[in-house]
């Protein structure tokens, strides 16, 4: 099981990722500033570091230049505000493995990260598969037995998320922030619609509604 650090002051969205991350089967460490960060970095056996540039005590780029120049190898995907070029080119050139601009989705970052684990050699799956549904994450194509199902981009998004998590109930707040970013609204009843969209195309069995707490993906519907 991959350990994750994750370096973000701002509670709420370190919060979030944690949530995230943990669900998609990722143990992770929190730490709220750059010393700390650097500190766990450099003693402790991580697999990768999401890093915010803005972190009090030490900033981010002091932290990714004190790691790299102590010969630390592991993957950093910096995750900050800011969006203009030259942070971005001197997050790069300082050895940062990727850069991800805030605002964001989840299903973007979590891809991000897959890939840079892949990178190191842990390979991660390309097709995803419950009872006869499947899902090929490389050219973003479901099927039902033979029968393949156009799909658009939020709506893949969502039933990826409920092919990860099949058999387990997902709640409506969880959906909405892996599929429409830490930022959004709680009140929406947007996941509701899109559950709908999902039921005409794949059948209104294979999506449970589970009162009071939210929705279940079946492996074999009824």
């Amino acid at each position: 099981m991959n350990r994750i650090l994750i370096a973000e002051d701002e509670p709420r969205l370190a919060a979030f990722l944690e949530k995230g991350l943990r669900s998609n089967g990722f143990v992770t460490t929190t730490v709220g500033d750059g010393a700390k960060a650097a500190m766990l970095a450099d003693d402790e056996d991580f697999d990768l570091l999401v890093l915010d540039l803005g972190l009090p005590v030490k900033d981010g780029l002091s932290v990714l230049r004190e790691l790299r120049a102590g010969g630390q190898r592991m993957p950093v995907i910096i995750l900050s505000a800011r969006d203009d070029v030259r942070d971005k080119v001197s997050g790069l050139e300082f050895g940062a493995d990727d850069y991800v601009t805030k605002p964001f989705r989840f299903e973007e970052l979590l891809a991000r990260v897959r890939v840079r684990l892949r990178s190191e050699g842990i390979a991660e799956p390309t097709v995803l598969r419950s009872g006869d549904l499947t899902l090929d994450l490389r050219t973003r194509r479901a099927s039902v037995g033979t029968s393949s199902i156009e799909l658009s981009a939020r709506e893949f998004t969502m039933l990826e998320v409920f092919m990860r998590h099949s058999d387990q109930v997902l709640s409506r707040e969880q959906l909405l922030s892996h599929v429409w970013g830490y930022d959004y609204d709680p009140g929406s009843n947007v996941v509701d619609v899109y559950v709908g969209y999902l039921r005409k195309k794949l059948g209104r069995q294979r999506i449970e509604t589970v009162r009071g707490m939210g929705y279940l993906m079946v492996a074999a519907p009824q």
